[in-house]
């Protein structure tokens, strides 16, 4: 943890590898002090990525239908590499406790995000989903023997709030209705990630990260389907009309947004500083708006462009104003409670 007093971090070891030979592990030390930097790298560009891929998914994707396939398929892959590395089977109350957390980040956090960008950006969404540290620092402080937030997260609430009211107004041109349909369920989104995160943090899980996670991938795969199915989705859909690049968007999600980042998130949590990982909750939102514009062409109005600054600022007060390390999570809607990702 960080020294509060005086805001520095104190220097982490390089992680050692004691499988490879003494000859290599001089040249993998060398390495690995570059590694976190590469690690934050990938984590910054995949999951700022992943609002742009929902996107170009659901242009041929049910919405439901696909954050459903994305959990399922990344959590039987997590559990069956967590159990060929011997991990210990599940008890009945880890499922439990990991069905709790998944039906509230990845059915209704995931889904209802993947639902979202069927009507607004990716890159409201990410910007509308970044401000989920304002959430959990409420929801903390109302639950029973809660902290009361400081006074700069105050501040950081309020700036949020205000980011967010200008901007959520509808682009010239457009449908308001749509509009605050999809801006509706990404508030509603970040509160369901934000209370299963909450959840996920007091509740003990099993102590293997990956099969956790593959737990509530399962378990909010598995929500998501039924809803899939009774909004007529499974029914209806017709695979030859899937485009190849929405084909291509599910894979990317799937293997980099939920196995890769997930992989290199959970281990910078074990090598480096709170302080340095929460810093993705404000660097996401600005690759996915980079993004949205490079491929998408989305744009931004003025006001608009003044409101995501000021939510991109109110996060950074959030996170350098929260003391508990555990109290930031991931910044939209995507996996298990200690990642994130779309």
């Amino acid at each position: 943890m960080r020294n509060e007093s005086i805001g520095v971090e104190p220097p982490l070891a390089a992680p050692t590898r004691r499988w490879l030979p003494p000859f290599a592990r001089a040249g993998w030390q060398r390495f690995a002090e570059h590694e976190q930097a590469f690690g934050f790298g990938v984590v910054y560009l995949v999951w700022g990525s992943t609002y742009l891929a929902i996107r170009i998914a659901v242009e041929s994707i049910p919405p439901f239908m696909l954050a459903a396939a994305r959990s399922l398929a990344a959590g039987l892959i997590l559990l069956g590499w967590a159990r060929l590395r011997g991990a210990t089977s599940a008890t009945a109350r880890d499922w439990q406790r990991a069905t709790v957390a998944g039906l509230l980040m990845l059915a209704g956090g995931n889904g209802l995000v993947t639902w979202a960008e069927t009507r607004v950006s990716s890159s409201l969404a990410a910007l509308l989903i970044a401000l989920v540290p304002s959430y959990v620092t409420l929801l903390d402080w109302a639950r029973p023997g809660g902290k009361r937030p400081t006074r700069a997260a105050w501040i950081g609430v309020a700036v949020g709030l205000l980011g967010m009211l200008l901007l959520v107004r509808p682009p010239p041109g457009t449908i308001a209705a749509g509009h605050w349909e999809g801006v509706a369920a990404l508030g509603a989104a970040g509160f369901c990630w934000a209370l299963g995160s909450l959840y996920a943090r007091y509740q003990p899980m099993h102590p293997s990260r990956a099969v956790a996670a593959g737990h509530q991938m399962i378990a909010g795969g598995a929500a998501l389907t039924a809803v899939a199915a009774i909004q007529g989705e499974l029914s209806a859909f017709d695979p030859s009309a899937v485009t190849p690049r929405s084909a291509l968007a599910l894979a990317y999600l799937t293997v980099f947004g939920s196995l890769l980042a997930f992989s290199v998130f959970s281990w910078l949590a074990s090598v480096t500083t709170p302080a340095r990982l929460s810093t993705t909750a404000y660097v996401n939102p600005l690759v996915a708006m980079l993004l949205g514009a490079l491929v998408l062409g989305e744009r931004l109005h003025a006001l608009s462009f003044a409101g995501a600054l000021l939510i991109v600022a109110a996060v950074a007060l959030m996170t350098r104003a929260t003391k508990d390390p555990r109290s930031t999570p991931p910044p939209a809607p995507r996996s298990p409670p200690a990642s994130a990702s779309d």
